[in-house]
């Protein structure tokens, strides 16, 4: 959402035992989209790692957070160093699929 792809946006991964790419990406944009859910999803495939060994790492998983993330709840915070808020790849995103970054991104 902060790339300006959509106001709403939901995506869904499912993984097949021993296959590390995932077997299905789909994405919901509830009629928000700005560009075609394929370029979207196209976009994500080219610059996510969606196997869970990239997640892990993207992330950083193995660094646990646990006291600051259980209190007062973990999405929309920016009161810590929460890799799930970042956005640094808004404008990689907005750029593959032709959508000018809005301002408050900050990317």
């Amino acid at each position: 959402m902060a790339a300006g792809l959509a106001d709403r946006f939901e995506i869904q991964l499912a993984y097949t035992i021993g296959i590390a790419k995932p077997a299905s990406v789909s994405i919901e944009t509830f009629g928000t989209e700005r560009v075609p859910d394929h370029r979207i999803l196209a976009a994500i495939e080219k610059h996510f790692d969606l196997r869970p060994a990239g997640i892990i790492e993207a992330l950083d998983l193995r660094r646990p957070i646990y006291r600051p993330t259980a209190a007062y709840g973990h999405f929309g915070r920016t009161d810590g160093d929460f890799p799930w808020e970042r956005l640094d790849k808004a404008a990689a995103l907005a750029d593959e699929c032709g959508v000018v970054v809005p301002a408050e991104t900050g990317s």
